[in-house]
């Protein structure tokens, strides 16, 4: 039985405005604007909801979480203020590219384009078997062990992102993920148990969610039913 079920995507940044503009438009979606300067990119789905949160700290290290995203032509991206990090070469069918604000995604080129532009949630991981069989636990999802060396769950219900892959990285994660993602649960207990952290409790400051890491420390938030 799933211990939680995916809710939505998070993406902290220094200019929401500019940098939910970039994202709604690479996947083509819909920026909406919050007061307190805030923002979120809107899907066909609430679950395709990526919220663009404002944050005091910029970014200093490699992002340990990343999306793969499909698209036609890398001009494309460059014209959305994108450039590349790493060119694509032999044995390898991505490029890795920097937003707006320097937080890498890697894109995909196809020359027709799926519906859904967003294919991937990557994260970098120590010990990346370990990793996706706790997630695939958490949402009582299959994985995928790949023999390229990196670990896939699969068709977790209701994530409009089709695959959440593990790969592995010789460098500890050292600072606050910039992108993050949601889940919803009838109760936090059940993740302590199965190895989650808390790290800043429902109600804290005034916080409607439960804060949480996972054994690797990634954060995640947990918005109980």
């Amino acid at each position: 039985m799933a211990l939680a079920r995916f809710k939505d995507a998070v993406i902290d940044g220094a200019d929401p405005a500019r940098l939910g503009r970039f994202w709604a438009d690479l996947l083509g979606r819909k920026l909406h604007l919050h007061d307190d300067g805030d923002a979120d990119v809107r899907g066909p789905t609430p679950r395709h909801t990526i919220w663009v949160n404002r944050v005091p700290e910029p970014k200093t290290a490699k992002q340990r979480v990343h999306f793969d995203i499909y698209a036609r032509t890398l001009a494309d991206l460059e014209a959305l203020g994108s450039r590349v990090v790493e060119p694509q070469r032999e044995g390898r069918l991505w490029t890795v590219m920097a937003d707006v604000e320097g937080g890498e995604y890697c894109a995909f080129l196809r020359d027709e384009m799926p519906a859904e532009r967003m294919h991937g949630l990557v994260v970098d991981s120590a010990d990346p078997v370990a990793q996706a069989d706790w997630w695939g636990g958490v949402y009582d999802a299959d994985v995928t062990h790949n023999e390229a060396g990196w670990f896939t769950v699969d068709k977790v219900v209701g994530m409009p992102i089709l695959t959440m892959d593990f790969v592995p990285v010789p460098e500890p994660k050292t600072v606050k993920n910039r992108i993050h993602w949601d889940v919803s649960a009838a109760s936090v207990e059940p993740l302590v148990d199965a190895g989650a952290t808390v790290l800043r409790p429902k109600g804290d400051g005034g916080i409607g969610w439960t804060v949480m890491a996972d054994p690797e420390g990634n954060e995640f938030c947990v918005f109980t039913d």
